[in-house]
């Protein structure tokens, strides 16, 4: 059996869970790829700290177990890429910089396999690291840059190959679903269910990229690419965090038998794609309404199958360690006979403003009489029927309501707005909230 040989460079979170179970699970790795899965090499800046993790041999490390400078970390990383008995590197030092942009490319260009969960450097760069992956007739292994273990990637390229996927939707941040669902669970308010979050350790100290929509919308993108064969540049996707869900939108949420989810969506429709990342209300019916905590589940609906649902847990160390480790194996069995990613169709990405949604629209206004039927006048003048509008919440001369709506578009309900304006110009006391609902 010939040695297929494996170096890490980066080995935190994920690295050192990669190294575990390569270490721990090499036989029977060796017999599914049906070729000697040996780790090589390991480049990490603090190997010591490192090794501690999962009790790793610090012989594997580059510079002899030493802590290394930038610069020799550098130089051991070109050292391994220029080692013609390595078949496969393993990234995961993170970011989108050049200088790792560049490794990464390197690595290809070497006529070396390359494995990443790093979803940010895809979404933003992948053109040029897929087309680099073909040119040099190697993999690009990304199972775990999108829902840590869950092999969604795999489903959507390999189980449905005979298929068309037509809609993505799914909760694919555990952070912003972690603090969601404290919040409607147990009515707490947005700040004190992220505190939560970080002493949790599923929000970092820096809780922006999540709880702005930005990591969600890093795996919507590689998703998009990947089902429905466009590159769609990750900045063209219109994201939505959820800082400012309060609870009144919860409670809204309940009277309408919903729950609020921060909802990667995209749906090909007549030749274009409509994608967004943002707070959507969840009807109790669906099963995304009942996934709660940190976990993360993808709705797939394709054109012959159906519907189906991908759950499990969307980080985490050995978790997407992994799916890393599965991509080595499929990178080992099938080597020069693999199908890499490729561009099949150039769709337009265009605004979901013109596609119509139900939507739940919440208004804080002056509490005067008739205010309500203002609200809804001006929304029926705009052919929007009106599904269901909520008890009237009075905080002294203030009126809190909302106002769900049957499917119309965001251009209806935005002229919708302006002629409450311009009826009375000084009965919205905030802008109205407005909140996709799906089915």
């Amino acid at each position: 059996m010939e040695n297929f040989n494996v170096a890490i460079i980066g080995c935190g979170t994920v690295g050192s869970g990669v190294a575990k179970i390569l270490l721990d699970m090499q036989n029977e790795l060796s017999v599914r790829a049906n070729q000697k899965i040996v780790l090589k090499s390991i480049v990490d800046i603090y190997p010591a700290k490192s090794a501690q993790t999962y009790n790793i041999p610090l012989n594997l490390f580059k510079g002899g177990g030493k802590d290394l400078s930038k610069e020799e970390a550098s130089k051991y990383i070109d050292e391994v890429i220029a080692d013609k008995s390595i078949n496969l590197i393993v990234e995961s030092i993170g970011g989108t910089s050049d200088f790792l942009l560049n490794k990464m490319l390197d690595t290809l260009k070497a006529k070396k396999h390359l494995v990443t969960a790093n979803k940010a450097i895809l979404a933003e760069q992948g053109k040029a690291l897929f087309n680099s992956a073909k040119e040099n007739n190697v993999c690009l292994g990304y199972e775990a840059s999108v829902c840590g273990a869950i092999p969604i990637i795999k489903s959507i390229r390999e189980s449905f190959a005979g298929d068309q996927v037509m809609e993505i939707s799914g909760i694919m941040n555990g952070t912003s679903n972690y603090i969601l669902s404290k919040m409607q669970e147990e009515g707490l308010d947005f700040a004190t269910a992220l505190k939560m979050a970080q002493e949790m350790g599923y929000a970092e100290a820096d809780p922006t990229l999540d709880i702005s929509g930005g990591d969600a919308g890093h795996k919507l993108a590689i998703l998009i690419k990947l089902a429905f064969g466009t590159d769609v540049k990750y900045n063209d996707l219109m994201l939505t965090g959820i800082q400012k869900v309060g609870k009144e939108d919860l409670d809204f949420a309940n009277e309408m038998g919903c729950t609020i989810k921060l909802i990667c969506y995209a749906r090909k429709i007549d030749g274009k794609i409509i994608a967004t990342v943002k707070p959507m209300m969840v009807k109790y019916d669906n099963f995304l309404s009942k996934v709660s905590g940190a976990t993360n589940c993808v709705q797939l609906v394709n054109k012959y199958s159906g519907t189906h649902y991908f759950i499990g847990k969307g980080a985490g160390s050995l978790e997407t360690a992994s799916s890393i480790v599965a991509d080595i194996v499929f990178s080992a069995r099938y080597n020069d006979r693999i199908q890499n990613i490729t561009e099949s169709d150039i769709l337009q990405l265009v605004s979901s403003d013109n596609v119509e949604f139900a939507y739940n629209i919440t208004f804080a206004t002056v509490d005067y009489p008739g205010i309500t039927g203002l609200v809804t006048t001006a929304i029926g003048e705009q052919h929007i029927n009106i599904d269901t509008v909520s008890h009237n919440r009075h905080n002294k001369e203030r009126a809190i309501f909302s106002v769900a709506t049957m499917p119309c578009t965001l251009e209806q309900i935005k002229k919708a707005i302006a002629q409450i304006r311009l009826k009375a110009p000084s009965a919205l006391i905030e802008e109205p909230k407005i909140i996709p609902i799906l089915k």
